[in-house]
C-alpha cells in the first residue's frame, strides 16, 4: 500500500464538498456516471480505431448497486480503467489548467458554487457530499493489473494493488447515516432519468418486481430483475417531435455539468448529400474558463454515435467558444487525426452551417425575447464581438447582434436602433473607445456632437478598439470614430467660420506645431470642440492611443511612434486671449499645457511630469 497526499487545491475542495455544498447533494450521480460513460466513449473508440483493441470483447454498460445491510453505493463500468499513474492524476490532483480560478471564484453561496462543480472538471470529489468513504478498484484495458484507490477526505488517499476479473472503474461509496435515501431504487431511478437518461449507454439496477398470487389466500412473489433504467439513446439523432423541452434541458445540464438551464438550444438534422446531427446550447452561466487560453471546448464530436473527441477548438470559431453541444457526422472516418479535422472539408461545411444556425437562434432571440438577450449579452457580449474581427463572412450577422452603450440614452443600443434614430443629413455612425463609460461621456471630443444632438456610441471593453477598426459600415452607412482626421468636416455646420478661424489663427498653429514638432503631427483648429481647449484626433490611416494600448499588450512592443493631431477650440478663451495679446512669451508653456491637458483627457499619461508641474504653477502664480 502506497499513502498519497492530496494536491493543495483538492484538499480546499474536499473541504467545500463536506462542509459547504449542501444545496444539490444528487449531483454526485450524473458526476460519476458521466465520468462512467466518458471511459465507455473512450475505450468504444480504441476498439474501432486501435488494432490492439479490435479483438477485445466486452458490452459496454454501467452498474448501480445499493447495499442496505453493508449502507454502499457503488457505481461500476465496463470502460477504459485506469492503471495506478492515472489513478494518481486523475483522483489525485486536478489536471485541468485554472483550478486557481475555481478556487478564487467560490463566493460561500452553496447554491452557486455547486454549479461550478461539473465545470472545473472535479466532479468526482462531489460525492464526499454523501460519503464518509470512497473506494476505487480500476483495471486498464489490456493490462493485467489492478489498483485499488481508497480515501476518508482529510489531506490523503491510498493506493494499494488488488485484483479484479474484468477491465474498467468500481467506485463504492460508503454513505454518511444521513444519505440513506440515496439506496432507494426510486430515488436513484429518478436522478438517472433527470440527469443521465440519454447517456448512449445502459444504465442498470436491480429492481424487485412483486407479483400477487393468483389465490387469495397465498402471498404473491417478489422477484429481483436486473432491469436498465435509462434510454441510452442520443438524443441528438431524435427527431425535434419526439423531444420534451424537459428533456432538452436535462440533457443540456449532463452534458455541461451545469445545474441552471440554458438560454436556448438549436438541434438540427441534416439529411442529403451530407448527414449530420447538431444539438447546440447557449448556458445561462459564463463558463470559468471563458478568457482562458488554455479553454477547454464544449463541443462534442462524434462519428456515427461513436465518440471522437471533446478537446477540439476547431469545431466551432473562437468567438463562439461559449457553446456547448454536439456535432454528429455520418460521412468522417472513425479513425480521423487531429490535423485531418483541421483540414476537413465536411467538416468545415458542417463548421459553416452551425455557425449560421447559432447566429440566427440568438437573431430570433433577440427579436422575441429583449430581457433574455440582454441576459445572453452581457454573459458573451464581449466574446461575440471577437467575431467582427475574426470572421469576415458572418460579419453582417454579428453586426446585427452586438449592443453598444450610448450618449444619448440609457441602456445598451444595436446598430439597427442607432441608424433609425439618426437625424437627417447625418452621413456616418459614430463612437468612441476608452478605458470607461464616465470618462467617454465626458470626452472633449464629443463636446460638439452632444452639442449637435448627435449619437455617439460609448465602447469601453479593451476588444472594441481592436474590432471596430475593422468593421467599416452597417447596412451600408459608414461607421467612424469620432477622433479620426477626416471626421471634422462632416459634423462642421458653419463652414464658413470654419474657414475664418483656420485664417486667424494660423499663426498661432504654426508656432504651437513648431514647439511640438517631436510629439505631435499636426496643430489644427477644432470643430467638435465647444468647451474644452484642446482634444487629440488620429490620421484615419494611424492606430489611435486605445488600438496602442491593446496592439502593446499583445506583445507588440517594436510599434512605430504614431503622432496624434492637437486640436484647439477656436471659442475658448485661452486660444481668443493669445491671439487677442500676440503676447507669445507663454506660447511654449500654454502649447505644451494644451497637450498635456488633451492627454489626461483621453487617459493617456504624462511622460514629463515634473515640467507639467512648474507650468501649472507658473500660470497660478501669474492668476494671483
Amino acid at each position: 500500500m502506497s499513502k498519497h497526499q492530496f494536491q493543495t487545491e483538492v484538499s480546499q475542495l474536499l473541504h467545500l464538498m463536506i462542509h459547504s455544498l449542501y444545496s444539490n447533494k444528487e449531483i454526485f450521480l450524473r458526476e460519476l456516471i458521466s465520468n462512467s460513460s466518458d471511459a465507455l466513449d473512450k475505450l468504444n473508440y480504441l476498439t474501432l480505431t486501435d488494432e490492439s483493441y479490435k479483438t477485445l470483447s466486452y458490452v459496454p454498460r454501467i452498474d448501480i448497486v445499493a447495499n442496505k445491510e453493508a449502507n454502499t453505493l457503488t457505481i461500476s463500468d465496463t470502460g477504459i480503467g485506469m492503471n495506478e499513474e492515472e489513478l494518481v492524476e486523475n483522483l489525485g490532483t486536478i489536471a485541468r489548467s485554472g483550478t486557481k480560478s475555481f478556487v478564487e471564484r467560490l463566493s460561500g453561496d452553496a447554491k452557486k458554487d455547486s454549479t461550478l462543480i461539473g465545470q472545473f472538471g472535479v466532479g468526482f470529489y462531489s460525492a464526499f457530499m454523501v460519503a464518509t468513504k470512497i473506494s476505487v478498484v480500476s483495471k486498464k484495458a489490456g493490462t493485467e493489473e489492478a489498483f485499488c484507490w481508497e480515501s476518508e477526505a482529510g489531506d490523503s488517499y491510498d493506493i494499494t494493488p488488488t485484483t479484479k476479473e474484468t477491465h474498467g472503474t468500481t467506485i463504492t461509496l460508503t454513505l454518511k447515516e444521513e444519505e440513506k435515501e440515496f439506496l432507494e431504487f426510486y430515488r436513484l431511478e429518478s436522478i438517472v432519468k433527470k440527469y443521465s437518461n440519454h447517456i448512449p449507454f445502459g444504465i442498470f439496477m436491480d429492481k424487485e418486481e412483486y407479483t400477487p398470487s393468483e389465490k387469495e389466500e397465498e402471498e404473491g412473489t417478489t422477484e429481483v430483475k436486473n432491469v436498465q433504467i435509462n434510454k441510452a439513446s442520443a438524443l441528438w439523432r431524435l427527431s425535434k417531435n419526439e423531444i420534451k423541452e424537459d428533456e432538452y434541458k436535462d440533457f443540456y445540464k449532463q452534458l455541461s455539468h451545469d445545474s441552471t438551464d440554458p438560454i436556448l438550444w438549436s438541434h438540427t438534422k441534416a439529411e442529403g448529400t451530407l448527414e449530420y446531427s447538431t444539438l447546440f446550447y447557449v448556458p445561462a452561466t459564463a463558463p470559468f474558463d471563458l478568457f482562458r487560453a488554455d479553454f477547454q471546448s464544449g463541443v462534442k464530436l462524434y462519428v456515427k454515435r461513436v465518440f471522437i473527441t471533446d478537446d477540439e477548438r476547431e469545431l466551432l470559431p473562437m468567438y463562439l467558444r461559449f457553446v456547448r453541444g454536439i456535432i454528429d457526422a455520418e460521412d468522417l472516418p472513425l479513425n480521423v487525426s487531429r490535423e485531418i479535422l483541421q483540414q476537413n472539408r465536411i467538416l468545415e461545411t458542417i463548421k459553416q452551417a452551425s455557425v449560421k444556425k447559432i447566429l440566427g437562434e440568438l437573431k430570433k432571440l433577440k427579436g422575441k425575447d429583449d430581457a433574455k438577450y440582454l441576459e445572453f449579452y452581457k454573459l458573451f457580449g464581449k466574446v461575440l464581438k471577437e467575431g467582427l474581427y475574426a470572421d469576415y463572412a458572418n460579419r453582417d450577422a454579428i453586426l446585427d447582434l452586438v449592443l453598444f452603450k450610448s450618449s444619448k440614452r440609457e441602456g445598451l443600443v444595436s446598430l439597427k436602433e442607432y441608424k433609425e434614430a439618426m437625424k437627417e443629413g447625418q452621413k456616418s455612425i459614430y463612437y468612441i473607445t476608452g478605458e470607461n463609460e464616465a470618462m467617454l461621456k465626458n470626452s472633449p471630443l464629443i463636446e460638439s456632437f452632444k452639442k449637435n444632438d448627435i449619437e455617439v456610441l460609448l465602447l469601453d471593453e479593451e476588444v472594441d478598439a481592436i474590432v471596430m477598426p475593422m468593421v467599416n459600415e452597417y447596412d451600408k452607412t459608414p461607421i467612424k470614430p469620432v477622433n479620426n482626421s477626416d471626421v471634422d468636416e462632416e459634423i462642421t455646420e458653419d463652414k464658413e467660420k470654419a474657414k475664418a478661424d483656420e485664417g486667424k489663427y494660423q499663426e498661432i498653429l504654426v508656432k504651437m506645431k513648431e514647439v511640438l514638432k517631436e510629439e505631435v503631427k499636426e496643430v489644427k483648429i477644432s470643430s467638435r470642440l465647444s468647451d474644452s481647449a484642446s482634444c487629440l484626433i488620429y490620421d484615419k490611416n494611424d492606430p489611435d492611443f486605445q488600438m496602442q494600448q491593446m496592439l502593446k499588450q499583445m506583445g507588440q512592443d517594436n510599434l512605430p511612434k504614431v503622432k496624434p493631431i492637437l486640436e484647439i477650440n477656436p471659442d475658448h478663451g485661452i486660444v481668443q486671449k493669445l491671439a487677442e495679446s500676440k503676447d507669445y512669451l507663454y506660447l511654449n508653456d500654454i502649447a505644451h499645457l494644451l497637450l498635456d491637458q488633451a492627454k489626461l483627457q483621453e487617459g493617456m499619461k504624462i511622460e514629463d511630469v515634473s515640467a507639467f508641474t512648474k507650468r501649472m504653477n507658473t500660470f497660478i502664480t501669474k492668476a494671483l
